[in-house]
């Protein structure tokens, strides 16, 4: 391959390439494994191996716009991205390429995923610690991450006053006694705060 020209795009780190035959494509120096960035330049020759290391390069770019289009809507988890992904038929190569980066430079993170999500739930349901754990584990977030979210999200909502509006709700649906602790139990609250609210 010989390169035409190299030129930077609007997308912060990211270049247009116009090979002197072929479609151009887009290359990130993060992407390019083995070839001095700086000493790219046009009319050089590269060998077939670098020239597929451009190319490689040129699809990690491809997976990493669609990527950011999916982040520009809302917080994504690396899980549900990569589904995502993969469901559009893009290489597992070159999304974890993507990713990598993305996360790098902290434009996808499961944290900042978990806090999202966390907050949007309690607008409709009154769940307590182990079943949120349970939830964010379901959407490929680690333990560690979704403890420390929840962390952080109990810190701002006191999970006792969250059992009471739960106890309120199945007591309004009919719920008494045994079924009401065993759907509180479900919804995620210990035995012991669940009595304790029982009591009150």
């Amino acid at each position: 391959m010989i390169i035409s020209s190299i030129n930077p795009t609007s997308y912060a780190g990211m270049y247009k390439v116009i090979p002197k035959e072929g479609t151009s494509f887009f290359v990130r120096p993060e992407y390019l494994p083995g070839i001095n960035f700086d000493l790219i330049d046009k009319d050089v020759e590269y060998n077939d191996s670098q020239t597929e290391i451009f190319l490689d390069a040129g699809l990690a770019c491809v997976v990493e716009l669609k990527a950011v289009a999916y982040l520009a809507r809302c917080e994504q988890s690396r899980f549900g991205l990569n589904r995502k992904l993969t469901e559009k038929g893009f290489e597992k190569k070159y999304i974890m390429m993507a990713l990598d980066l993305l996360e790098s430079k902290n434009y996808l993170s499961d944290f900042r995923f978990s806090t999202a999500w966390l907050h949007s739930r309690k607008i409709n349901h009154y769940e307590g610690r182990s079943r949120l754990l349970s939830e964010l584990m379901s959407r490929g977030i680690s333990k560690e991450i979704s403890n420390q979210a929840l962390d952080e999200f109990f810190e701002e909502n006191d999970e006792i006053e969250i059992c009471k509006k739960a106890c309120e709700k199945l007591i309004k649906k009919g719920k008494t006694d045994e079924k009401l602790i065993a759907a509180m139990m479900q919804a995620g609250f210990s035995y012991k705060m669940i009595k304790l609210v029982l009591e009150k």
